[in-house]
């Protein structure tokens, strides 16, 4: 009697935790589907930049540096630069 006492007071915050675990997995696969479309509509944005002419590889390093904090950017060509120069390369 006393375990069907305690599986009576659990099936409410179990059915909670349940509600609770359907909507968090509800909202990921929502924002999985936004970020695909998202996804989709930047491959077309290179392919009509790509339509139009321009170099789709750097356009995307264009886009990788933009978001580069610009001291680090700055570092990052600085030691490119110097591995350039010490293989001739320049």
């Amino acid at each position: 009697m006393a375990t069907a006492a305690a599986v009576s007071d659990e099936a409410p915050a179990t059915k909670f935790a349940k509600d609770q675990l359907k909507s968090i997995i509800e909202r990921i696969e929502r924002l999985e589907e936004e970020k695909k479309a998202i996804s989709d509509d930047i491959r077309d944005v290179y392919a009509e930049s790509k339509g139009n002419g321009f170099d789709v590889k750097a356009l995307r390093t264009i886009v990788r540096l933009r978001k580069q904090d610009p001291n680090e950017r700055q570092e990052e060509e600085t030691i490119l630069e110097t591995y350039m120069q010490a293989l001739g390369m320049l």
